[in-house]
């Protein structure tokens, strides 16, 4: 591990999925410790796809089977899928400090992307983990590549990257998490509702992190941050944003409803 840069390209690299999580909290120790720079001439590329295993099978998002909660193959149904979500989201925080390593951004940005990275990798595990405790593993069923797409999109722009990932896939997990908790608890899976709960706190501050990123680069621009985040939407993301949004956590997030209303799908909510 060359560097910060290098750490996060090797642990993007790692298709065996314990290596990647073991890779990005590494990185991230070492980098909290300052025992990395942030780059060295003989850095490993980065990318343009993260290393995978050969399960799960990836398919078009609208073939993803839907399952009752109610169901023990429902609940395992929607642990897997969260899997992949976590497990996009190591690479994706990675892919921020990587790619995003030579622009002029104070160290603290790193800092917090690192974070990002360690605490989803801890997501993933624990999910897994939960998996497994149920009989099943990561890799049992399809699972979509929407999450990457949004990545390889805004490759070239650090601030369609924020805009895109953390102010609306992230936060669409504050939106939505609440809800799956308490269906979770009413279903009798309290130990499953348990890793929820952890993943939805540490998501307010995943968020935190994007928005308060996407805010500086707006003000060193001279922009607007709710009217350049539409309009960086409007060019970078596909389709309407999805209501209803859990106002409370996106704001204690920093991320205000000047940003995303008037973008929404749905005016009724």
């Amino acid at each position: 591990m060359r560097s910060l840069r290098d750490g996060a390209a090797l642990a993007i690299r790692a298709s065996d999925l314990d290596l990647k999580a073991d890779l990005a909290q590494e990185a991230a120790r070492r980098w909290s410790e300052r025992r990395l720079s942030l780059r060295s001439p003989l850095d490993t590329s980065v990318p343009v796809r993260p290393g995978r295993p050969e399960k799960p099978e990836l398919i078009p998002p609208q073939r993803v089977p839907r399952r009752a909660l109610t169901t023990l193959r429902g609940r395992i149904a929607l642990l897997h899928a969260i899997a992949h979500i976590e497990l996009n989201a190591v690479d994706l925080a990675l892919d921020i400090v990587a790619r995003f390593a030579t622009e002029r951004v104070p160290n603290s940005f790193f800092d917090g992307w690192m974070r990002v990275a360690y605490e989803e990798a801890k997501h993933f595990r624990l999910v897994r983990n939960r998996l497994r405790d149920l009989g099943a593993d990561y890799g049992d069923l399809p699972a979509h590549d929407g999450l990457w797409q949004a990545a390889h999109d805004t490759r070239n722009d650090l601030t369609a990257r924020l805009a895109v990932v953390p102010l609306i896939l992230e936060a669409r997990g504050l939106d939505v998490t609440p809800a799956l908790q308490e269906k979770m608890r009413q279903s009798g899976d309290a130990a499953s509702a348990a890793v929820l709960d952890i993943i939805y706190e540490d998501e307010k501050g995943h968020v935190a992190v994007g928005a308060k990123w996407f805010r500086f680069l707006c003000a060193r621009e001279g922009k607007d941050p709710a009217r350049a985040f539409q309009d960086l939407v409007r060019a970078n993301f596909r389709g309407p944003l999805k209501a209803p949004f859990n106002d409370v956590a996106r704001a204690e997030a920093g991320l205000t409803p000047s940003f995303y209303r008037s973008m929404t799908a749905s005016v009724n909510i």
